[in-house]
């Protein structure tokens, strides 16, 4: 299930993007828009373009918040609508980890592995890599922890803002070799030469990592009995 904020200058539809009936029927009965999408459509992002092009005008840019990560940073949304008004083709969010949020990653990934992304950045924020495992690789740790209070390390937040053109690109490409390796899809945008901008934004009141298998559903569903929902209104 993607859920796709679709932004135009008039104005913003929200709608749920997904092929599962049960899914789609919860959401109207909160109030949302929701669209039935091909269940063969493979990503998030290609859901999101179904539902963007089912719109009755076709909107300059798509936000799409994928279903495993519900808990955005406030300002996320912003900071990513900010960069495609600046002429980014795609903007994503990051955040930079302090050791103790590394240290949690690194412990969180001995049980799964493939829960929770991290990126490579330039200097100006463009994303030269994302990766399942923990980049990048960081020599004289010991010295670096003990100068800096901030790791080298970014994590990657599951929220991707698209100029429609990039997203139909991206749609219209299969699946990259590299993109399979990792599962990741935003890794087929790096391949096409597509470039993608990240923005720097805060942590979330807590940090789920992405829910990407049955571990993380407890781990999160104990944290918002523990927490309350952290999603803002």
């Amino acid at each position: 299930m993607a859920r796709a904020a679709i932004g135009q200058r008039d104005g913003v539809a929200l709608t749920v993007a997904t092929d599962d009936d049960e899914i789609a029927d919860h959401a109207r009965a909160m109030g949302c828009d929701a669209v039935m999408t091909d269940s063969a459509i493979a990503t998030g992002s290609g859901r999101a373009l179904a539902a963007a092009l089912a719109q009755a005008t076709p909107p300059r840019f798509v936000v799409n918040l994928q279903g495993d990560s519900p808990f955005q940073p406030q300002g996320a949304l912003g900071a990513v609508i900010a960069a495609l008004e600046a002429g980014a083709q795609v903007a994503t969010p990051v955040i930079a980890l302090d050791w103790a949020a590394l240290d949690a990653l690194r412990d969180h990934k001995t049980r799964s592995p493939f829960s929770g992304t991290c990126c490579a950045r330039a200097l100006d924020g463009r994303a030269l890599w994302f990766s399942k495992n923990v980049i990048p690789a960081i020599r004289g740790e010991d010295a670096l922890r003990a100068s800096q209070p901030i790791s080298p390390v970014w994590r990657h937040v599951g929220l991707y803002g698209y100029a429609l053109a990039a997203l139909r690109a991206f749609e219209a490409s299969p699946p990259t070799a590299l993109e399979n390796l990792e599962g990741l899809e935003q890794l087929r945008l790096l391949e096409l030469g597509i470039p993608v901008m990240t923005v720097a934004v805060d942590p979330p009141l807590f940090d789920s990592s992405g829910i990407d298998t049955e571990a993380d559903i407890s781990r999160v569903e104990a944290l918002i009995a523990r927490h309350g929902d952290p999603t803002p209104p």
